[in-house]
């Protein structure tokens, strides 16, 4: 296994790349990693919400190592803060190879999501 550790809590998300997912390369095309970040971190602020919320923002992201057709990904997404009608959401992704247990960080980035209501205007997270 190696050095890198993913956090102890349970992964939001875990999907299979496939090749649909590819850029021009053939690598998983980024766009795809950061939507399905996206997806765990907004599942993350509906539940903490109790409701709808939008992304507004997406910080820091940098890509650490490439992901592989038929690589298992699991995204960890961490509740970093709530204000009034915003919460930052931290969101980690690991990499697996369908052939390995050894797991590596592909990247890692904080989202900030805004709660709102059936009209998309903000509303208090409560």
């Amino acid at each position: 296994m190696s050095n890198e550790v993913p956090p102890q809590a349970e992964a939001v998300i875990r999907t299979i790349a496939m090749p649909a997912d590819t850029n021009p390369a053939g690598d998983i095309f980024g766009g795809w990693l950061m939507a399905q970040m996206d997806l765990a971190a907004g599942s993350a602020a509906a539940r903490r919400a109790k409701g709808r919320c939008a992304t507004i923002a997406v910080d820091g992201m940098v890509f650490l190592r490439p992901v592989a057709i038929g690589d298992e990904v699991s995204l960890y997404a961490t509740l970093l803060s709530v204000g009034r009608t915003s919460m930052k959401i931290h969101v980690e992704a690991w990499r697996r190879s369908r052939d390995s247990e050894d797991r590596y960080k592909v990247t890692e980035a904080t989202f900030t999501f805004v709660a709102i209501d059936a009209k998309g205007q903000p509303r208090p997270v409560g």
